[in-house]
């Protein structure tokens, strides 16, 4: 399939004046490989770079080598559940394996990409509630320890019928071996699977006892990437680097399917991917020794690359580095195009609908603010209920849309029973069809791009007997761009200190990152008038902890004043700085990665107030 030229909203009105079926002709990802395979047998599909040293050459995968590999998966994965339809739950970085397993999974079964990065207790909540009989580790590796972790899950979970470790185990069958014995010639009728049949089960969000997992349908994934891959022009001459695992829908269709659909190549960064400390010090020498024509990082990485040291890479073929996952700073994109030459366009998109809702086209110029146009045959709205003069939540109805969880108790508020997605960001759409998020209605908490529900740490908080009330709620970085906070109130007469109850989350809180960055203690949380915690006054808290911490870090803190305002589309900083040179030059230099409104007032020096 050749990706249609998309420049502006006529253009995606024209392709939806053709008969669907015109625009996505598959009705399963396998047989949408298959057919790609077909086109391009002999093109590299997957080349995995094994070591930050530059000197250990990389391995790669043709189109051909790899339906092969994906075709014994499923006839492996078909095996190993006994006659039960294969439920194929994995716990692997971005390595080939994990390609393999996902597509293999959804060919015999459902996959279940499961983040490896969770606690046990964690993992075996989502297995269990997926339903998973066949699990996909990583086994014994110096770089990363996941297979620790799976003599617990073998435990706990009493549905899990079958391990297999990736890269070997002593108490395990090698994935490798069991699809040597496979055939790898095409499957069978029996695998065929129809565009509504579920693909994938993709965990989301955080857990309260209720694990939020949302149901994939082979047209799900198959529109959201080709959508993807029509917003970028992409072509079989295009080579993405993508260091995002497949947990995470951008790993499996943003960046990874979309390339794989038109016969491009996907650059896998180590078995630690964008974590990989000396990977990231060569990445622009790794560019352009693969030839990278597209480039994918969250915004935080964004920065990161900007400090990494350039000697002289041709960096010619880079078209476009895609972003999202998080709020984009102006400055940050400004930024990157203007030391490195290389475009930045964004990306809206949720787990619940294929990873893609919106994308700014790459033949385009960035518009600040904007998450680009709509897919085709997608309708982005804002939600009447919620509308005031254009502005409101957004909410999302197309073959991108999931039909739901897992568990139909967590469809309230997201799924409007009548296809709508409600995505819980605000924002509007202009003229042009452009579509701006200017704020969320959500309470998640966006680290990184992995989404933390703040009822996880609040919960887990509120395990203990000192504790009377708990919220949580994200305070800006720039690495992360979001780290979790929380703020507590004790019972009367309590005496806890801060670094007990930091101690006792940490030990209750199931997922790593979702462990606050810092507890504050206040004599009363912020209500409203009826009585309903007030969050926004806690994100403005939050941000003045954030930014007052840089501010000192940075020798200023007699210098400047900082301030933070809670409004309906979040957080102002304010900054009041005293009349000097350079201090205001380095106030905007301090705030360049952060997706955070601010105002540099001159006033008269005072020392920054007490914390949040």
């Amino acid at each position: 399939m050749k990706t249609p030229a998309i420049r502006c909203l006529d253009d995606i009105r024209a392709i939806e004046l053709q008969p669907y079926a015109t625009f996505m002709p598959h009705e399963s990802v396998h047989e949408a490989l298959e057919h790609v395979a077909r086109a391009h047998p002999a093109r590299r599909a997957l080349t995995f770079i094994e070591s930050a040293d530059s000197a250990v050459p990389a391995r790669s995968w043709t189109y051909a080598d790899l339906i092969g590999r994906i075709r014994q998966a499923a006839r492996v994965f078909s095996l190993l559940a006994d006659g039960a339809p294969p439920r194929v739950g994995f716990l692997l970085p971005a390595i080939p394996a994990a390609y393999v397993t996902l597509w293999g999974a959804e060919a015999a079964g459902i996959a279940c990409p499961i983040n490896y990065l969770l606690g046990e207790e964690h993992i075996a909540d989502l297995i269990d509630n997926a339903g998973v009989n066949v699990l996909v580790a990583l086994g014994p590796h110096t770089d990363l320890d996941i297979w620790s972790k799976v003599p617990g899950l073998m435990r706990r979970c009493a549905g899990l019928r079958r391990v297999v470790a990736v890269g070997g185990a002593d108490d395990a069958p090698d994935f490798e071996t069991l699809l040597a014995g496979e055939s790898d010639a095409p499957l069978g009728p029996g695998y065929r699977r129809r565009p509504d049949d579920i693909a994938a089960l993709f965990h989301t969000g955080g857990t309260t006892g209720r694990p939020k997992l949302a149901r994939h349908a082979h047209r799900n994934q198959l529109h959201a990437a080709w959508g993807a891959a029509c917003m970028y022009g992409a072509s079989e001459t295009d080579v993405m680097l993508n260091g995002f695992p497949l947990f995470h829908v951008a790993g499996s269709f943003v960046y990874g399917l979309s390339t794989l659909l038109v016969g491009g190549e996907v650059v896998l960064p180590t078995v630690l991917g964008m974590r990989n400390r000396g990977f990231v010090q060569r990445y622009w020498e790794f560019v352009e020794r693969h030839g990278v024509t597209l480039l994918a990082a969250v915004p935080t990485v964004m920065a990161s690359l900007l400090g990494v040291p350039r000697q002289d890479e041709d960096l010619s073929r880079v078209r476009c580095l895609l972003t999202g996952g998080s709020p984009l700073p102006a400055e940050l994109a400004d930024a990157f195009e203007q030391r490195l030459g290389i475009g930045v366009r964004n990306i809206l998109g949720m787990t619940e609908c294929g990873g893609v809702i919106a994308i700014e086209p790459v033949c385009l110029p960035r518009t600040a603010g904007s998450v680009g146009l709509r897919l085709p045959f997608t309708v982005v709205e804002v939600d009447p209920s919620s509308g005031i003069d254009g502005e409101g939540i957004l909410r999302v109805k197309g073959p991108n849309v999931s039909p739901g969880y897992t568990d139909p108790r967590n469809d309230a508020g997201a799924f409007d029973g009548d296809g709508w997605l409600v995505t819980g960001d605000v924002g509007h759409i202009d003229e042009t069809g452009r579509v701006f998020v200017t704020g969320r209605a959500k309470d998640l908490i966006i680290r990184s791009s992995h989404n933390i529900d703040p009822v996880v740490i609040e919960d887990a908080l509120l395990k203990h007997p000192d504790v009377l009330m708990a919220a949580a709620v994200g305070a800006p970085d720039e690495y992360a761009g979001e780290v979790p906070v929380a703020y507590v109130a004790l019972r009367p007469g309590s005496r806890l200190a801060v670094e007990e109850l930091a101690a006792f989350a940490r030990r209750h809180i199931p997922e790593r990152p979702a462990i606050p960055k810092a507890i504050f203690v206040l004599d009363a949380l912020p209500m409203t008038a009826i009585g309903k915690l007030y969050k926004p006054e806690l994100r403005a808290r939050a941000a003045r902890w954030a930014l007052e911490e840089r501010v000192a870090d940075r020798g200023l803190a007699g210098a400047v004043k900082v301030d933070v305002s809670a409004g309906a589309k979040g957080c102002t900083a304010l900054f009041a700085i005293a009349e000097g040179e350079g201090i205001e030059m380095r106030i905007r230099e301090l705030m360049a990665p952060f997706a955070l409104d601010y105002r540099i007032e001159s006033h008269p020096a005072r020392a920054c107030g007490g914390a949040a």
